[in-house]
């Protein structure tokens, strides 16, 4: 048989079948066989793991949007609670001490609630430092890859819920919707870890998601459900995520994200619905802020929810949303600046007293304007079709406040400043009742003022109510004026409430589509897209002529290098090599453990270089130290030749049966000419460099070296991490110099995962038992096919790849494979780029 001289059949002789089996998959294409369906390429074990992977992926993406959902019934329902509780007891104090003229009791009574409320939500921001503000900076930034410490702990989201309830309970102009988008994401990222610092005793076994990446993911998911908790708005949430946080963004990523915001809202929805109202699975009340239904009176036939003409006083007051936005965004600006200079560094209880300083004006002027700036207005009838749209207006007629008016009047400043924030918007958005201009005009002012000196203190707080709020005063200011000038009774004011309260809102913020999908879904209103969507579009333009959006100013305020979507045109002046930096960190392949421990003490780069060293006398190098010998020899082993490649194949093809491929490997080799002695990378590289100092692998860099030391080439060979290098100082990975570098211990990706998202701080390691001449080997760790760029890239093209590949570090690699500098984030900051084509200007 042709087989074998056994005279048995290829199938039966156990030496053809052991031939067979050792054969690659060229060989046997030749051969005109395949091999057996286990051998597929991907095997069944490998895919049934990521069928596995890509479930639990799917299973806490919903965990995250449940939980995130019970975070913001936690919040709403103590905030109802404490709310219900403040103003049950005031008011009754005020409706008797009306008669009696003890008003200044009911204001001490106001006060004590609210002082308390303030200063409990000061401790618990003191406790957490982080758990201030809204957090929405704070999450931008890190979705955008900048880790900013403890934003996304247990203790912060603890701190974030409860404070946050105390500052709206405690009468401050501060929204529960902003820190709710920072809960989710704090969920988004611990729940899927299974491990906390504040629990360190708890630890699960859970294998998955232990990179950075599928930790952003889940932040986006989270936050996404943070969005669609408070709004009621899952597609919102997810371009919130997509527009405002996310800085890397993956096609599924996006049905992930949705998912987990339906999850959110639906949770919400579930049990508030049965909590309030009793009626358990009915899906009645869709997020924490609900704006109702936006309907024309029944008894109003003129009346239309917007019509073209109205889209003219549209843009109008997107214009004006804009400068008022722009003068907002200014005056916070100035006050977290001198907040910056004179607050912050003074001891902790001058943050709390600023914030009981806030709330005790706050409240006063609360009081006294409901008191004293109030008019009384006629009670509108309930003339409106439908039991939701009647139900909606008897809670809006629930709500009004009737101090010092007499029978079927009320007070309009009361019932703006004497309700919960939610409510003060349903009555704008709602009440057919009028509002007195001047009192709208005082409301405005006064909240205006008081809501940007409130935000930045030292409490947790969100911008969006206020900022709605604000708005909503505004719209209904305009819809007031052209009824009563300009005659036009067609209009719904209702809709100019709402379209300036989206003009406000867009001013500050800055967002366009997420903004504009969130209003839509809350009001439950499609024709509202176009009016909300051209005057945010008019409001953000307007803003932007002036300043940025105030979750920018923040992130600049603190010195965050955030990238931007894209570089301005005339970037493409520069290169990489203009923005990069050539002073390098870097350790070589084989490496003693007192340079890596040097190297890692002396600095706080979060990546490392692994070079070796061009020299021309490496042959003398070599001789006598085993070091320099591995580090030379891991060079050569890594340079890639095409005739080392064909070498390599011919070889491979020579084990093939046919005599004619056996023939033409043969005539290949014999025609090959033999390798020269001379050094292959010096041919490669044809270039020679005169001998440098005796510097050996093992000695940091020192500030004693001279510039042609400092800077002498080096081959490129890969990245790796700081934490790399901690994990293997920490397991003892090393060799002796004596030994094979074979011999050093290898870790599993398990392994040097372990410890992820805190590994040890270098400083804080025991390294005494480590003999400091031992060897490490970091081949086997390290990235050796990192994204590079040439020193000649265009700085767009560098900026678009470093962002959309979620880069941290970029190396610039010459064209002989020597790197000559690194580019990281704070290399392509909007600041950096411009000081640099400035110098480009001047060296022109």
């Amino acid at each position: 048989m042709a087989g074998c001289g056994s005279g048995l059949c290829c199938c039966c002789c156990p030496r053809c079948c052991g031939e067979r089996e050792s054969r690659t998959p060229e060989e046997l294409t030749i051969l005109g066989e395949t091999r057996e369906e286990e051998d597929e390429i991907l095997p069944r074990k490998d895919y049934e793991k990521a069928q596995r992977y890509e479930a639990v992926k799917w299973v806490m993406v919903f965990a995250i949007g449940v939980c995130t959902g019970l975070v913001g019934l936690f919040v709403d329902f103590f905030v109802r609670l404490f709310t219900q509780l403040k103003f049950q007891v005031v008011q009754s104090s005020v409706e008797e001490c009306t008669e009696k003229g003890c008003l200044a009791l009911s204001l001490l009574e106001l006060l004590g609630f609210n002082l308390t409320f303030v200063f409990l939500a000061s401790l618990l921001v003191l406790i957490q430092p982080v758990a201030a503000g809204s957090g929405i900076p704070e999450i931008k930034c890190y979705l955008n890859g900048v880790k900013v410490p403890g934003v996304v702990r247990l203790r912060t989201v603890v701190c974030k819920a409860m404070g946050v309830l105390f500052s709206v309970a405690g009468g401050l102009f501060v929204g529960k919707e902003g820190p709710m988008i920072h809960s989710g994401a704090v969920v988004g990222a611990g729940l899927p870890q299974f491990q906390s610092v504040s629990l360190r005793k708890i630890q699960f076994n859970f294998p998955y998601f232990r990179s950075d990446r599928d930790k952003r993911d889940f932040v986006s998911a989270g936050a996404a459900a943070g969005v669609a908790a408070a709004f009621g708005a899952p597609i919102g949430g997810t371009l919130f995520s997509l527009e405002e946080g996310s800085s890397f963004w993956n096609q599924g990523l996006t049905w992930k994200v949705l998912f987990c915001s339906m999850a959110a809202t639906f949770t919400l929805n579930f049990f508030r619905s049965g909590i309030q109202f009793g009626s358990w699975g009915s899906f009645q009340l869709p997020g924490l802020l609900n704006f109702g239904e936006f309907k024309c009176s029944e008894s109003d036939k003129k009346c239309h929810l917007w019509t073209a003409v109205d889209l003219g006083f549209f843009i109008l007051m997107g214009i004006v949303g804009g400068l008022l936005g722009a003068t907002f965004n200014c005056l916070n600006k100035r006050l977290a600046k001198y907040r910056m200079r004179n607050v912050h560094p003074k001891p902790k209880l001058v943050r709390v007293l600023e914030s009981l300083l806030v709330s005790l004006t706050t409240t006063v002027v609360v009081f006294v304007a409901s008191m004293v700036l109030g008019e009384c207005r006629q009670m509108s009838s309930t003339g409106h079709s439908g039991n939701d749209t009647l139900n909606l207006q008897e809670d809006v007629n629930s709500s009004i406040k009737t101090f010092f008016c007499p029978n079927e009047t009320y007070n309009d400043m009361a019932t703006l400043f004497f309700n919960p924030q939610e409510s003060a918007i349903l009555q704008l958005f709602h009440q057919d009742g009028t509002f007195s201009p001047v009192t709208l005009s005082l409301f405005f002012l006064l909240y205006f003022s008081l809501s940007c000196w409130t935000y930045g203190i030292s409490v947790p707080s969100g911008l969006f109510v206020p900022s709605l709020l604000c708005g909503a005063a505004f719209g209904r200011l305009v819809a007031n004026l052209l009824k009563s000038y300009i005659g036009l009774d067609h209009i719904y004011s209702g809709t100019f409430a709402l379209i300036g309260a989206a003009a406000f809102l867009g001013g500050v913020v800055r967002m366009t589509i997420s903004l504009t999908v969130i209003l839509i879904e809350s009001t439950n209103e499609i024709t509202y897209g176009l009016p909300i969507m051209i005057t945010l579009m008019v409001a953000k333009w307007t803003g932007d002529f002036f300043n940025k959006g105030i979750y920018d100013i923040h992130v600049n305020l603190r010195g965050v290098p955030l990238l931007e979507w894209e570089t301005e045109v005339e970037m493409d002046k520069l290169r990489a090599s203009d923005i990069m930096e050539p002073n390098l960190t870097y350790v070589y392949p084989h490496t003693r453990i007192q340079s890596l421990v040097s190297i890692l003490r002396t600095t706080v780069h979060h990546a490392f270089p692994v070079v070796t060293e061009n020299r021309g006398n490496e042959r003398e190098f070599m001789k006598g130290n085993q070091l320099i010998s591995n580090n030379i020899k891991f060079k050569k082993s890594s340079i890639l030749t095409r005739a080392g490649e064909q070498r390599k194949r011919s070889q491979s093809m020579k084990s093939y049966p046919s005599s004619e491929l056996r023939n033409m490997c043969d005539e290949h080799i014999a025609t090959e000419e033999p390798p020269e002695k001379e050094d292959l990378l010096q041919q490669m590289l044809e270039r020679r460099y005169t001998p440098y100092p005796n510097l050996y692998p093992d000695q940091s860099p020192s500030e004693e070296w001279t510039m042609e030391e400092r800077f002498r080439p080096l081959t490129f060979h890969g990245l790796i991490l700081r934490s790399q290098l901690v994990t293997l100082l920490v397991r003892g990975v090393c060799y002796s110099e004596s030994q094979s570098s074979a011999s050093q211990p290898r870790l599993s990706h398990a392994e040097m995962s372990e410890d992820y998202p805190r590994y040890p701080d270098i400083h804080d390691l025991d390294l005494t038992l480590l003999n400091p001449r031992m060897i490490v080997d970091v081949t086997p760790y390290m990235n050796p096919s990192p994204f590079a760029v040439s020193p000649n890239t265009h700085v767009s093209q560098v900026f678009n790849l470093f962002r959309t590949m979620g880069l941290r570090h970029l190396p610039v690699v010459n064209a002989v494979g020597e790197i000559v500098g690194i580019i990281t984030r704070h290399n392509l900051t909007h600041e950096f780029l411009q000081a640099r084509l400035r110098q480009h200007y001047q060296s022109i």
